[in-house]
């Protein structure tokens, strides 16, 4: 008999396969999942313990277990959950998901949520370093350190000095959204029903895996109550990217003002798509990105 615990870790990675599998994406992602998931089941010694003594590189030393697969297993064994499964099914939950960070709570999760509009890991992220946290009556020095600690193991981020591959070029995950949207929008996009905002449960939110290079993207329209609120949730674009290192997320909107208005735009990275949208230009004009 498998050992209860790697029975089910074994369990979610079958069905993250089975999800990636229904929603089209790459076939060799799909079986890089499912070995995994055999491998695990197959273990003599319990996953949590491969993690407690040698950490995840004790994972990424298994056989059929990459960096991606051993950041899922981590997040499976140390919290019950995998934010890109719950994705995947329809059940993002912003506050489920910061409550699961050690040291906030379901409270203070809604108040992050609610008051302060973080949706996502990395919005905590920017908060605990930009100074917002810091302002909360309840996170102490202690505490925001925590957080911090947490974020960069969970986020896959490096010390300071590592070797770390570059961020995707912004002209990739545009042309992501470009695809996305176009997709969408032809009806050629399998489906899921997201819990949030749904009470009829209707399959509603086009899913898009793809690939560019070696990167594997997953890309939806924006559930956020804030997107609800706008009234951009055909129009917002939340895109996952995963390069092997861990997850990077980008949301891809259109620019309301200034040079780049009407034109598709990655939050955050604004100066380096102002100088795609130039050098489109300069080679000719027909050959901008715009908002299609």
């Amino acid at each position: 008999m498998p050992d209860p615990q790697n029975a089910a870790v074994a369990a979610r990675l079958e069905e993250l396969a089975v999800l990636l599998e229904s929603q089209g994406a790459n076939p060799f992602r799909v079986e890089a999942y499912r070995h995994a998931a055999d491998l695990v089941r197959s273990l003599a010694r319990p996953v949590g313990e491969i993690l407690r003594r040698d950490g995840i590189q004790g994972l990424e030393r298994l056989p059929a277990i990459g960096t991606t697969i051993a950041r899922a297993i981590r997040d499976l064994v140390e919290t019950g959950r995998l934010p890109m499964l719950d994705r995947l099914r329809g059940e993002s939950d912003a506050v489920t998901l910061l409550a699961s960070v050690p040291g906030i709570g379901r409270t203070l999760a809604e108040r992050l949520h609610h008051d302060h509009g973080i949706d996502t890991l990395e919005d905590l992220e920017a908060a605990a370093h930009d100074g917002r946290l810091a302002t909360i009556r309840s996170f102490g020095a202690k505490r925001l350190l925590g957080v911090r600690e947490t974020l960069a193991a969970r986020l896959g981020r490096v010390p300071r000095g590592a070797v770390v591959s570059s961020e995707p070029p912004v002209e990739e995950v545009l042309r992501v959204d470009r695809e996305y949207r176009t997709r969408a929008a032809a009806g050629t996009l399998r489906t899921i029903a997201p819990r949030r905002f749904n009470p009829r449960r209707d399959a509603w939110l086009p899913i898009l895996h793809t690939m560019q290079g070696d990167r594997h993207y997953t890309a939806l329209f924006s559930n956020t109550a804030r997107a609800h609120d706008l009234g951009k949730t055909h129009e917002w674009v939340v895109i996952y990217a995963d390069g092997g290192r861990g997850e990077r997320q980008y949301t891809v909107v259109t620019a309301s003002r200034g040079p780049m208005k009407g034109k598709r735009v990655v939050r955050g990275r604004e100066v380096e798509c102002l100088a795609v949208y130039r050098r489109a230009v300069t080679r000719t004009p027909s050959a901008s990105l715009s908002v299609g």
